[in-house]
């Protein structure tokens, strides 16, 4: 058997599209041009491409986007006063901070502080309690997202099946078990310390990785046939000295059992851009909403 592979750049394409349609039909409705604040602190090279990626791909979309480029030293509290001032911003439709943050902010923090209708990257703890109580509206963290497009491009019904998520983040491994247990899975979640991991894999139809560990998951872990969705992405360096990007599944090993499986790269990162972009539309969605009922409170909506 070799495995379907679940090519993520052209899914990512055609939600980018989706977006795009979104985008015109809400500005042709009256509504403003949706807009991205980006906030970055430091000067980490993968940070500042990652921005550039997004940023491109939002104003691609027909949306607007501004950057904040911060230096590392940047002060906690001035961090905190940029992120109060775009939330009392009335032109600016979702805020993302990159992270991770320099140690001496405190990554809590930052997150509560973002308006929970602005924060296109879910996680908010308003957000993340809307996310696992199955409430409409809330923005979903966008790895998760992308991942359910994943996993959906291969099972038009994914209810009754048994999924197990290695990872228990909260950027990841736990929405993800959530919005799987609204598709009606039976849902569990493994992580590095799990003890019996292979066994538990073994019996899962839709395996999720999420760990950070390159290679962790073995090909004779899988169960012949799942669909295996590997978000793990490492940067190493081969005997030869030549760098590359792997997952936390061992591909070449796995692609000979499952039945689909994405790459690393170019399977699950495409998708999260793209889900950030439908955050973005989503949020600027309710905000064109709430002008029709100014009764709302815009703190508290999602």
């Amino acid at each position: 058997m070799t495995a379907r592979i679940i090519d993520g750049k052209t899914l990512a394409v055609a939600v980018r599209e989706e977006v795009a349609a979104g985008v015109a039909a809400l500005v042709s409705a009256g509504a403003a041009v949706p807009e991205l604040a980006v906030v970055l602190l430091g000067d980490d090279p993968a940070s500042h491409v990652y921005v550039s990626n997004k940023v491109r791909q939002t104003e691609a979309a027909g949306m607007r986007s501004r950057r904040y480029l911060l230096d590392a030293d940047t002060t906690e509290r001035r961090l905190l006063e940029l992120i109060e001032a775009l939330n009392r911003d009335a032109t600016v439709s979702g805020i993302l901070v990159q992270f991770p943050l320099p140690p001496h902010i405190d990554t809590a923090r930052v997150v509560t502080t973002i308006r929970p209708d602005k924060d296109v990257d879910g996680f908010n703890p308003l957000n993340v309690g809307r996310t696992a109580a199955g409430i409409e509206g809330a923005l979903v963290p966008c790895t998760p997202l992308g991942v359910m497009r994943l996993i959906k491009s291969v099972h038009e019904d994914i209810a009754g099946l048994g999924a197990l998520v290695v990872g228990a983040s909260n950027v990841v491994g736990r929405p993800m078990a959530r919005l799987l247990l609204q598709e009606l899975c039976t849902v569990s979640i493994a992580h590095i310390r799990t003890t019996d991991l292979e066994r538990r894999c073994s019996e899962a139809d839709i395996l999720v990785v999420a760990t950070g560990v390159p290679g962790l998951i073995r090909g004779h872990f899988i169960r012949p046939g799942a669909t295996v969705i590997d978000v793990g992405i490492t940067r190493i360096t081969s005997g030869s000295g030549a760098e590359k990007l792997v997952g936390d599944v061992a591909f070449d090993e796995a692609v000979k059992v499952a039945g689909a499986i994405t790459p690393v790269p170019g399977g699950v990162g495409p998708m999260t851009i793209a889900c950030l972009l439908a955050n973005t539309l989503s949020a600027a969605r309710m905000k064109a909403a709430r002008s029709k009922a100014p009764d709302a409170d815009p703190a508290t909506a999602a």
